[in-house]
């Protein structure tokens, strides 16, 4: 297991020493909260290093936006360059929520646009978690919603090993699972082509590296890292790890369980507003929802698949939907910087999706359970 390892070309000075004894001792002794006090500049992300440092526990350290975000992953990277430290924010580049609009009876459909960078990042940050002790993720206040279980994420990751028996079809239909592409013309982030016996997949995790899986028969021959612009061979490994190209992959006998908990809501919620006489919200309600019923199904994916979240991860109504937190290991530490900007925008966050979700299900456009699909609550 590779330690924290900090790097710095200066040392705690003035009240810094005793802050960071304090803080390492309120650790050990079990507190749940405290607050590191400091006017800018006073060199609080440096204590922050510290404080892990002397600890060697993972640690998520939250900003208020993505510009501090960004900052502070520049300032991490610097500290712990041999260490794992990864950037965690929302992937949109824009992003217009589902709502709707009674007074002027009108629908606004989800629009969005997602920067392939970061979601490469977030899926690193992710694997990071599940691979390594020594992890520092850098977020933003977007992490307090759902992202898909843990536990079905790690239970779609497939594991190849060089030598191993495996059937060229079998592999490509794991990946196509996996929510990864097949293009055997544009091979891109989240892509795989075939070639014959070889296989070739650009992970979700990775910028400019990609692997070569070449078979013999039914034996997986050669595992290899190369460069996928140039072709240029980096490495042959011995064995890989492929994680999902989404956080929202489920196993098949999940999706044929969650289908049939949904259909027996949907006819629930269609009585209650055949019952008040709401029958335009009933109809719409069945139509959209069949819809989405019919894509799961057959393909495992519906465009506002979260809104099925509940269902998906096996939660009791009201429950919290699974986000980055869950995938901390239980002595992770936690750091909110610039928390009195932070713990009203975590609160307003809640309400306001609260406010829009409830509209969609009061006028039929989603199912009760949309509700649950919603940020954590600071409370």
């Amino acid at each position: 297991m590779t330690a924290f390892t900090l790097y710095a070309p200066f040392s705690p000075a003035g009240d810094q020493p005793a802050a960071i004894r304090q803080l390492v001792r309120g650790l050990d002794d079990g507190l749940t909260d405290q607050v590191l006090l400091g006017v800018t500049g006073s060199g609080k992300t440096f204590t922050m290093a510290q404080i892990i440092q002397e600890t060697q526990r993972p640690a998520l350290v939250l900003a208020p936006n993505k510009t501090l975000a960004a900052q502070l992953y520049e300032e991490m990277k610097a500290f712990f360059p041999d260490n794992a430290v990864e950037y965690f924010v929302s992937y949109y580049d824009y992003y217009q929520p589902e709502a709707y609009v009674p007074k002027t009876d009108t629908f606004i459909e989800k629009d969005s646009s997602i920067n392939e960078q970061i979601d490469r990042m977030r899926h690193a940050a992710t694997r990071a978690l599940f691979e390594r002790r020594d992890c520092v993720i850098v977020a933003s206040v977007s992490c307090i919603y759902g992202i898909g279980s843990k536990e079905d994420y790690m239970a779609m990751t497939c594991d190849l090993n060089k030598g191993q028996t495996l059937d060229r079809q079998a592999l490509i239909q794991r990946l196509v699972e996996l929510q990864y592409t097949r293009n055997d013309i544009a091979f891109t982030r989240g892509c795989f082509r075939v070639r014959g016996d070889t296989i070739e997949l650009f992970p979700s995790h990775m910028d400019d590296r990609a692997w070569r899986f070449s078979l013999f028969g039914d034996e997986l021959e050669d595992i290899a890292e190369f460069d996928p612009l140039t072709g240029q061979k980096f490495e042959r490994l011995d064995g890989v790890r492929i994680y999902a190209n989404s956080h929202y992959v489920t196993p098949g006998p999940t999706i044929k369980q969650a289908i049939k908990q949904i259909k027996a809501d949907l006819k629930t919620r269609l009585a209650d507003l055949e019952s008040q006489g709401k029958l335009l919200e009933a109809q719409r309600l069945n139509q959209r929802t069949s819809f989405d019923l019919e894509m799961l199904e057959a393909t495992g994916m519906c465009q506002g698949i979260e809104n099925y979240s509940r269902y998906l991860t096996g939660r009791a109504p009201g429950e919290p939907p699974p986000t980055l937190i869950e995938y901390l290991p239980d002595d992770a530490i936690m750091f909110l910087d610039e928390s009195h900007v932070m713990v009203p925008q975590l609160r307003a966050m809640y309400n306001g999706d609260r406010a829009r979700k409830a509209t969609l299900v009061e006028y039929g456009f989603r199912v009760p359970a949309a509700l649950d699909n919603r940020p954590l609550k600071f409370d």
